[in-house]
């Protein structure tokens, strides 16, 4: 039996969850189990159950709630665990062992933790103590003042114990869980200043310099906002020591604990006394002096504090009581206005500080002048170093180092550029590093969040830099154009690395170069900057992904090689699922190492899944940080169109499209098209890998998809597909009829693609074959067959071309949707077309099988064309199987349909099969006569392929080399071979040599 108060109140059994009732009866209970083994009196309950005035009937009321309780702990035999719940004269007592109530287990444990010696020990101790918490203390009770005043005070102890846990995981050296720890806590908690001053020594100690000095303005602000207070001393010393680069020394072994003090030299009003924030035996000392100031920080359960003396009550502080809610924050530490440098007191908030009378020297009274913002001789200015931590585990990028140097050398900006977690942070760092000791001036380093929330302006960064460079926070002009002429005059005879991250805007790199040419400035950006590359401010270091190589590397290093090596394919899975994107790959690596009994495989496998991988893909269950949030900020700062039309690519069948199917896609004209692509491009969101056509990788389209609700999207670009194709087919045989025609209601694009000829159109569908096959199966899927198999007879003249390709498959799709629309139409020409390939493939069972329904099926029709191109194809199939005579009938029937249909093409191919049989039965003149009736017909229509003169003139030479006119059959297959040849005609090519190889070895002979 367990009875719980940290989180839900209620009492776990042997027989489950007690069904306890309404909030009173669980508010009864909760003020019985907080004073456990003690008498609570009537009027104590009574105050608990009633927010406000209570009911004439209230004892009542509880005594009714009570006696419901004891029938609940009866039915789950509460006695044998030795839980009764007794009555005292006007009292009822509670009964309960001290391990059966988990506020008594937390703070058993709390103690056990602070009286261990090792720090291990404790950290295990504290972190099962805060893992009985299951929520906000006394959830489910009634907001009373008596029980909001007690979850207050629960809630104050737990928030003292994640303190304590915080400050031993950085002891232990664990600053990820440290920060991760309380950042969760500040997010609940943003005005609780020792929780931020932790935070942000935390994070400087991990080496992220620029995101503790942003809890920091961000915490300021907030304060400022709600509160109408700046922050206390101990979180300005922090943040005064952390943009210096001296906090604790050298990296601290400690965060702020729970026992932080701020103090002064006792009685020091002079510059002399500066403040000091004293944590685990450092010293933190900030460059403002102020008055004499007592420890004001303690932790303590209740998180009270007494304001100095004289000094007026923070908003926060105990001047202003009020009942404090069920589940508010616990009041904050309050706060030390800090007295000027000459001892005055401190300026209430908001005003402006009196300006300090200038001090005499000499006996003239004379003002002397006035000290400068900065030190006068170099050799006493500071030196910042302000770079973060480098990423652990940093592998190959030659090509781009080598680029950083080149650019640098040259004394240009270097632009780092790429897709958001290409790992662009991580290799300017890496250089950063490397290098930073050619800069003796110094390293400057600042996080621009240009493609956050909350962008950083660059007057701020200026400030920070000022200040780095050694400026007094008094000194720093009030004026943004002050600033940066300082900034420059600071910067003037320096030599500074200048690393800026996450830009957004070309003006915010203008704005904060260093003005000496001995300085050197690393960017990086999701956008191209071209502004800076066009005025020749910058040299472009592009960034791409990892290739399959590199990628396993990056997860050997950062989960074991010995992993890795236990399980290549599966390491070589992980690096295709993650793309070759660093941050994909370390967000992998992290899952693996946090779990380390799974095996590769299985994270392959959750992977593997495209409707979980993004948000496997994020570091934390909120999905606030990982791959989609890395894109999903990128995104949203583009403009309107842009990112409509990026939405839209999750619709995309396909890997990859020009700005003609990105029209069609979004509905708008090529034009805006193409230049929505090329901010997407700058944007690398896809990438331009030829002129005009743009891709974009697996985990962006798995991004894209989900963004776009347009459900017509599919069928736009399906029926561009279809009416593209249609020019294709004309430009390549342009003498043909189309062999279908556009589905009914088709939508009808803005504008299409033209093909000047045949090789345009064949390289139209080389390029978009893989896509037109995905839009197959895209449109079969969404219920649209009767796009599905014109999108796959639309293709025959690139299948003609290219027979032994593998296009089995795709025509089995369109057989498929043409059966299941029952269109005889449909279903003639698919049949036709797929028997033909599996003919040429050598599979004759299945090409008949697919052929002998097609003729009586295009008769249905009534197109003679049709019907006749279906005789010859099974024709040709029987031709093969031997039944010569069979085949005879069905090409001589083929030439009379398309003598009457006008039909010069099918009749082409019905000659050439009809010379063929003749020449296997011996009949030579008519092979001849057949043969001539086909370059007639070739010479009258120009326009006619050129490959059907290479199979007419190879069976012509064949003719005339059984008839002995050996120099003339010679010439047909010269003829034909330079013709498929120039053309690219591979059957026509194998079928030429073949010929002429067989006459070489019968001369032989």
């Amino acid at each position: 039996m367990e009875f719980r108060l940290l989180g839900g109140v209620g009492v776990a059994t042997r027989m489950g969850e007690m069904a306890l009732g309404p909030a009173k009866r669980r508010s009864v209970l909760a003020t019985l189990l907080l004073r456990s083994n003690t008498a609570v009196p009537m009027a104590q309950l009574i105050d608990a159950v009633w927010e406000e005035a209570p009911p004439a009937h209230a004892r009542t009321v509880v005594q009714g709630h009570v006696s419901r309780l004891r029938v609940l702990f009866a039915e789950a035999c509460a006695e044998e665990y030795d839980v009764r719940l007794a009555t005292r004269g006007s009292a009822y007592v509670m009964e309960i062992p001290d391990g059966l109530l988990d506020v008594h287990r937390f703070e058993e444990l709390v103690r056990r933790g602070q009286q261990g010696e090792r720090p291990e020990e404790t950290a295990a101790l504290l972190r099962d103590a805060l893992g009985l918490w299951r929520g906000p203390a006394l959830t489910g009770t009634v907001p009373s003042t008596s029980l909001a005043a007690a979850a207050q005070a629960l809630e104050e102890t737990r928030l003292s114990t994640v303190e304590q846990l915080a400050e031993l995981h950085g002891l232990l050296g664990d600053l990820p869980q440290a920060v991760a720890l309380l950042k969760a806590e500040v997010g609940a908690y943003p005005l609780r200043e020792s929780l931020t001053t932790a935070l942000m020594v935390m994070l400087y100690r991990a080496g992220r310099q620029s995101d503790a000095l942003d809890r920091y303005h961000r915490t300021r602000g907030l304060l400022a906002e709600e509160l109408g207070v700046s922050p206390g001393p101990a979180m300005r010393a922090a943040y005064e020591g952390i943009l210096r680069g001296d906090l604790l020394g050298d990296r601290p072994s400690a965060a702020m604990p729970r026992g932080l003090v701020v103090e002064s030299s006792r009685g020091e009003t002079s510059r002399s006394g500066p403040t000091r924030v004293r944590t685990s035996g450092h010293d933190l000392r900030s460059t403002g002096g102020s008055g004499a100031e007592p420890r004001v920080l303690q932790a303590v359960r209740t998180a009270q504090a007494v304001p100095p003396q004289g000094a007026p009550a923070r908003p926060d502080g105990p001047g202003r009581p009020r009942a404090a809610a069920p589940h508010d924050p616990p009041p904050r530490p309050a706060d030390v206005p800090t007295g000027l440098p000459t001892g005055r007191a401190a300026v209430p908030h908001g005003e402006r500080a009196p300006r300090p009378e200038a001090p005499t020297d000499g006996p003239t009274g004379r003002a002397a002048p006035p000290r400068p913002a900065y030190a006068a001789d170099p050799g006493d200015r500071p030196v910042p170093r302000l770079l973060t931590r480098g990423a652990r585990g940093f592998h190959g990028r030659a090509e781009e180092l080598a680029g950083i140097d080149a650019a640098t050398g040259e004394g240009t900006i270097a632009l780092v550029t790429g897709a958001a977690g290409v790992g662009k942070t991580a290799l300017a760092l890496h250089w950063a590093h490397r290098h930073q000791h050619r800069f003796p001036g110094g390293t400057l380093f600042a996080d621009l969040r240009g493609f956050g929330d909350d962008p950083v302006q660059p007057d701020e960064v200026i400030r920070e830099f000022l200040m780095a460079l050694g400026v007094k926070p008094r000194a720093l002009p009030e004026s943004a154009p002050g600033a940066a002429a300082l900034y420059r005059e600071l910067t003037a005879e320096r030599e500074l690395l200048v690393v800026l991250d996450n830009v957004r805007t070309a003006d915010q790199v203008r704005r904060l170069l260093p003005s000496g040419p001995r300085s050197v400035v690393l960017v990086t950006s999701r956008l191209r900057l071209s502004g800076l590359i066009a005025e020749g401010l910058a040299r472009p270091v592009p960034v791409d992904l990892l290739d399959l190589d590199d990628a396993v590397e990056l997860l050997a290093s950062a989960v074991g090689r010995a992993r890795v090596a236990a399980e290549p394919e599966a390491a070589v899975s992980l690096g295709k699922l993650c793309d070759g994107l660093p941050l994909a790959l370390r967000i992998t690596a992290a899952q693996l190492v946090t779990r380390p009994n799974w095996r590769l495989a299985d994270l392959a496998a959750e992977l593997a899944d495209e409707q979980r991988r993004l948000s496997l893909l994020s570091l934390d269950d909120s999905g606030d940080a990982g791959v989609a949030a890395a894109l999903g900020l990128t995104v949203q700062g583009l403009p309107p169109e842009t990112a409509r039309l990026f939405a839209l690519l999750g619709r995309l069948p396909g890997t990859d499209l020009d700005r003609y199917t990105a029209a069609a896609l979004s509905d708008c004209d090529p034009v805006a098209a193409g230049e929505a692509l090329d901010r997407l491009a700058g944007a690398h969101l896809v990438t331009e890998y030829v002129p005009g056509r743009y891709s974009l990788h697996e985990l962006v389209r798995l991004y894209a998809r989900g963004l776009s609700r347009d459900r017509h999207a599919l069928l736009r670009v399906l029926d561009h597909q279809i009416a593209t194709a249609l020019r294709a087919t004309a430009a390549s045989v342009p003498e043909d009829q189309p062999c279908c025609t556009l589905p009914d209601g088709a939508y009808v694009p803005h504008s299409g693609r033209e093909f000047a000829d045949r090789q345009d159109s064949l390289r139209w569908y080389a390029a978009e074959r893989e896509n037109l096959a995905a839009a197959v199966t895209a449109a079969r899927a969404a219920g649209h067959d009767d796009r599905a198999w014109r999108l796959v007879v639309l293709q025959w003249p690139h299948i003609t071309w290219n027979v032994r390709d593998g296009w089995v498959p795709l025509l089995e799709q369109a057989l498929e949707s043409a059966v299941f629309l029952d269109d005889p139409d449909a279903e003639t020409r698919v049949r036709a077309l797929l028997g033909w390939v599996l003919l040429e493939e050598g599979h004759l069972p299945e090409a008949l099988r697919r052929l002998e329904p097609a003729p009586a099926l295009a008769a249905r029709t009534g197109d003679p064309s049709s019907e006749a191109t279906a005789l010859v194809n099974l024709g040709l199939a029987l031709e093969r199987g031997g039944d010569v005579r069979t085949a005879l009938a069905h090409a001589t029937r083929a030439v009379e349909l398309t003598r009457k249909a006008d039909d010069p093409l099918t009749e082409l191919l019905a000659l050439e099969l009809k010379a063929r049989l003749y020449l296997t039965n011996g009949d030579l003149e008519d092979v001849l006569e057949c043969t001539a009736r086909a370059l007639t017909v070739l010479a009258d229509r120009p326009g006619l392929p050129a490959m059907r003169h290479v199979m007419i003139r190879l069976t012509r030479g064949e003719a005339l080399h059984v008839q002995g006119d050996r120099d003339e059959a010679a010439v047909c297959v010269r003829v034909a071979l330079a013709d498929a040849e120039r053309l690219g005609y591979k059957e026509g090519v194998r079928r030429g040599k073949e010929q002429r190889a067989r006459w070489a070895g019968r001369a032989g002979v």
